[in-house]
């Protein structure tokens, strides 16, 4: 499935546009904030192909899609207008859970800046190692250069904050910009440096150094959106854009300086304080913890809740030990993804589980949290144990970070310092034990020889005494090879058949359920009483037809039997608008099967033997892995 298909689908399923409170985006996955919950339908979303699962925690409906996750959210953004409005009401915010709408603000600001965060920290780290290995001078332009490319995110970082900021408190964004740069200005930057009294209206102001910091602003955007919004009430529209700004800056800015920014500094320091002193009592402790929790937390989408932490820590002490602690947690599940590879022999969990490991390695744990440890349950758990020894090693050794970045193997520069060794140590120590544990106690395969024997004879299986997938559709038969759409012809979506149909009739290729019909009625998911799963998509692009030109005859979970019609479309009238009708016929889990074997035919009937599957289904697979 195309990225523009499946954003259609995910907004089709999460109830629609006017559902839709808010939307962005993290590393993997699209967090919705819904209007109505019952609305969506979690299940289809999860059968779509592209989304790896559903969480919902935090009051976010997060939809997990991995890699190409800013891709559908471009896409979603393209056939929508939430990238300039929401529906969410004051009143609406209300009714949310505190901690809830505690945890979709910290994440709705810090998510759009995860990308530039991550680089910006790695550039940082690289420009310590080049330092520390003298490879550069400190004094020279070269580290200049470098510098300012690494640290000016995190030097105007009240800026960026107060861009992100205004979209979740629903203020003008350059308003709240504005607002940002006036507490970074050299002038009074300067001044508190050089510590030159500066009052206003006779009234002393308590300057601070505010580059860096992550409270200060986001207490004063949410103030502005208060002050705003009294203002955009008070004036008339004629002057509205004009003395509104106005009196926003004429207020807000003093009453920052005066106010806001002294509490919310005293509230940076308090937190920070806090923290040292829990981490003090037992760093060791600490980083078994951390290291044992932080997954979870990332699985509910929780994290982000510590996210302004790290940054805090950093502003205030220069470096971060919580950072170090969590490392250890994301090299953990990468390893367990790792030892279940080297165990299993279901193809089907061998794919999933190397491209986990790999990704895991640099930073992104939900393809191997969610494709492989979760789904079978102690690898996670063996690896949280991981995680915790991981970052107890960290912790004992003091080790911190510079930046907020990713935890991979790329950004290890970050760490460099004081408690480097002990951090590296932590990491790998992770990573081996969780695949060792989960290669010994993960998880049970049968071993038996004559299974294997059995299932090595079924490869030789005669054709027809295989699972039958008949043709949905009478037409010239196409390899799929052929198929002018790169995900099917890659074999990415899957084996099987294409289809240039000769009329305008889809039916049941298989005995079975309806596992979803598509709301646009171009696509259809079938899957046969013995596990098989095929997919048929009539055409290619026509989701962007909308349904028009199709009439369903099934919903999803209906049963059917081979050569029930399920879908009728105009096929004239497809060919006149420029879409190519070409039908590609795929077993999605064919992984599943020793062989999934097209019919030779060049030109077949509906009814007629398409794919044979041959060998274990979904079913028998899932008895082998426990």
């Amino acid at each position: 499935m195309d990225k523009k298909e499946l954003a259609a689908n995910i907004l089709e399923q999460v109830g629609g546009e006017k559902n839709i409170k808010d939307v962005y985006h993290c590393a993997t996955r699209m967090r919705f904030t819904l209007l109505d919950r019952s609305a969506a339908d979690k299940s289809a979303i999860e059968s779509l192909s592209g989304v790896v699962t559903v969480v919902e925690s935090g009051g976010m409906f997060q939809v997990v899609i991995g890699n190409d996750v800013s891709d559908v959210y471009d896409e979603l953004l393209q056939i929508t207008s939430l990238s300039t409005s929401s529906t969410e009401s004051a009143t609406e915010r209300q009714k949310e859970n505190l901690f809830n709408r505690f945890v979709d603000l910290i994440s709705g600001i810090f998510s759009p800046l995860l990308g530039v965060l991550a680089a910006s920290g790695l550039l940082k780290g690289l420009n310590a190692v080049l330092v520390s290995f003298g490879w550069i001078d400190q004094t020279g332009g070269t580290y200049k250069v470098l510098n300012a490319a690494g640290d000016s995110f995190f030097y105007f970082l009240p800026i960026f904050l107060a861009f992100t900021a205004a979209r979740k408190f629903k203020v003008n964004q350059f308003l709240a910009v504005a607002l940002a740069g006036a507490l970074i200005y050299p002038d009074l930057a300067t001044a508190f440096k050089e510590g030159i009294s500066v009052d206003f209206m006779s009234i002393p102001v308590v300057l601070a150094q505010y580059s860096s910091t992550v409270i200060p602003i986001i207490l004063a955007v949410w103030v502005l959106s208060y002050v705003e919004g009294f203002f955009k009430k008070l004036f008339h529209e004629s002057v509205r854009n004009l003395l509104a700004p106005f009196f926003c800056l004429v207020i807000m800015v003093p009453l920052t300086l005066l106010v806001v920014g002294p509490i919310a500094t005293f509230a940076s320091s308090s937190i920070a304080a806090g923290y040292l002193a829990i981490y003090t009592i037992s760093p060791i402790v600490s980083g078994l913890i951390m290291g044992a929790m932080w997954q979870v937390l990332v699985i509910f989408g929780l994290h982000w809740g510590l996210v302004p932490v790290m940054l805090n820590n950093i502003s205030v002490y220069g470096r971060d030990t919580l950072s170090a602690m969590t490392g250890p947690a994301v090299a953990a599940q990468a390893g367990a993804a790792l030892g279940v590879f080297l165990k299993t022999r279901n193809k089907g969990m061998k794919a999933l589980s190397l491209p986990a490991f790999v990704t895991g390695l640099f930073g992104i744990t939900e393809p191997a949290v969610y494709g492989v440890t979760l789904k079978l349950k102690r690898p996670f758990l063996l690896a949280c144990i991981a995680g915790a020894i991981g970052g107890g090693i960290s912790s004992a050794f003091g080790a911190s970070a510079i930046a907020t970045a990713t935890k991979s193997i790329l950004t290890f520069p970050i760490f460099v310092g004081p408690g480097f060794i002990g951090y590296v140590l932590g990491y790998f120590v992770a990573l081996v034990l969780a695949c060792v544990l989960t290669y010994l106690f993960g998880f049970k395969e049968e071993a038996d020889p004559a299974r294997e024997k059995q299932r090595n004879e079924e490869i030789s299986y005669n054709k027809n005494k295989g699972e039958v997938v008949v043709s949905p559709m009478t037409g010239e038969v196409l390899r799929l090879a052929e198929v002018d759409d790169p995900a099917f012809a890659s074999g990415g979506m899957g084996q099987g058949i294409a289809i240039i149909p000769s009329e305008g009739k889809l039916y049941a290729p298989i005995d079975g359920k309806v596992e979803m019909a598509f709301p646009t009625k171009h696509a259809y998911g079938f899957r046969t009483v013995d596990g098989g799963e095929v997919l048929i998509h009539i055409g290619l692009d026509t989701v962007k037809l909308g349904g028009e030109g199709f009439t369903s005859y099934v919903k999803t979970g209906d049963s059917v039997t081979k050569g029930d019609l399920i879908a009728e479309f105009d096929l004239d009238s497809l060919r006149k608008k420029g879409f190519d009708c070409t039908t590609p016929i795929v077993i999605t889990n064919a992984l599943n099967y020793q062989e999934v074997i097209p019919e030779s035919k060049k030109f077949l009937k509906h009814g007629e033997t398409a794919i044979t599957l041959v060998g274990s289904s979904d079913t028998n697979e899932k008895k082998e892995i426990s």
